[in-house]
């Protein structure tokens, strides 16, 4: 690797690789770095609906929205919300007048990663320190000990950040909130019983503070939340390398649930996965700091009950791109733009994250998302 980089990108989600092609649209040239050893070295998880004012503007941003809509799901907006006993309490069907796309989130990415230059993102390359060099400038130490300088460092490497110490002592908390993911493949022809039961879209099964919530993929397989109430080592005494074992733990949680809601674990396919979810503060900034910036969940992380993460993501990385295009010669002008920018937004949908987890885990669930529908109000999405 070279020994400086005038703009380096920690990160090459959709934050980082959105900043990288708007840069790319504005004739400039960063590095993307990023500690997965391929693009394909792990799944990228599962359906995002793409908001209008934030993820759809950043694509228009990166002269990527025709292409994004050419790959969104058709019915992907489709919802149903059941109770614990599976009486299904409201059904929208998607008749393509929404305005928020579902597009899968593995397709999102590779349009990102396909409108780059070759050699863009560094694979493989773990960045484990950085230190201010004075004037703005760092230096970046990697997993394999070497190191260089940047000019610019931008942090988009997500909730554990290694960069977000340079700029804030703020670290994610525990929401009180657990996920077990889980999958069932091919469900027309392998599960048609969950096929009928979640439908052609989003889907809400809520009751007792706890629920599962999943969606229809575009390869024919549904992923599925199951989220719970728990303390922070609630999890802890699963062993999920024990798959059937896992499957009867967290069926305990679900005694007494509808048998077609209970055999979305019955019948998974494939492990299991816990997922602990944290977030940073409401409202969390910093003083502004030469020369490094963050953007996404390294900035912001929120629960996921607003649908926001990967929109702001996107959203942070189109302002940020486009406010240094607009101060060529002054980074920290365009990084004082920028952050002015995303701190009031990231509030704002942080507010509404913490709002939507506490009307998904109402003890009168699902009622208040059913009032929320009623009013018109816009949907929250896991």
């Amino acid at each position: 690797m070279n020994s400086h980089h005038p703009i380096t990108v920690v990160g090459a989600g959709l934050g980082g690789l959105t900043l990288a092609r708007v840069l790319h649209v504005h004739g400039i040239d960063a590095v993307v770095l990023d500690l997965d050893a391929s693009a394909d070295a792990r799944a990228q998880g599962g359906m995002l609906d793409i908001h209008e004012e934030s993820g759809q503007a950043a694509l228009h941003a990166a002269q990527l929205y025709d292409a994004f809509r050419a790959k969104v799901h058709p019915g992907g907006e489709a919802m149903r919300v059941l109770d614990r006993h599976a009486r299904v309490l409201r059904e929208e069907a998607d008749d393509g007048a929404g305005d928020r796309p579902e597009i899968d989130r593995g397709d999102l990415r590779d349009l990102l990663l396909g409108s780059l230059p070759d050699g863009t993102v560094r694979w493989g390359t773990k960045v484990t320190a950085a230190r201010p060099l004075g004037d703005g400038r760092h230096e970046v130490t990697l997993a394999d000990g070497s190191v260089f300088t940047t000019g610019l460092l931008i942090g988009a490497d997500g909730a554990w950040s290694r960069i977000r110490p340079l700029l804030s002592s703020a670290l994610p908390a525990y929401t009180g909130i657990s996920f077990v993911e889980l999958d069932l493949h091919d469900v027309a022809n392998r599960h048609p019983r969950a096929a009928k039961l979640i439908g052609g879209g989003m889907f809400f099964a809520l009751g007792e503070r706890k629920g599962f919530l999943a969606h229809l993929e575009t390869d024919g397989s549904v992923h599925v939340y199951t989220a719970l109430e728990l303390p922070e080592d609630g999890l802890a005494a699963i062993d999920f390398t024990d798959t059937d074992g896992a499957k009867a733990a967290l069926l305990e949680h679900f005694t007494g649930w509808a048998p077609q809601l209970r055999a979305l674990v019955t019948d998974a396919d494939g492990p299991l996965v816990p997922r602990l979810i944290h977030a940073l503060p409401v409202g969390h900034r910093w003083e502004r700091v030469p020369g490094v910036t963050l953007l996404g969940d390294a900035a912001h992380l929120m629960s996921p009950f607003a649908g926001e993460g990967a929109n702001l993501a996107m959203a942070d990385g189109a302002d940020l791109g486009r406010c240094l295009a607009e101060h060529p010669d002054d980074v920290e002008a365009a990084l004082a733009a920028y952050e002015a920018v995303m701190f009031p937004r990231a509030e704002e949908k942080a507010r509404e994250s913490f709002e939507g987890l506490d009307m998904i885990f109402d003890d009168r669930a699902p009622q208040p998302l059913l009032d929320m529908f009623a009013a018109g109000d816009a949907r929250p999405d896991a």
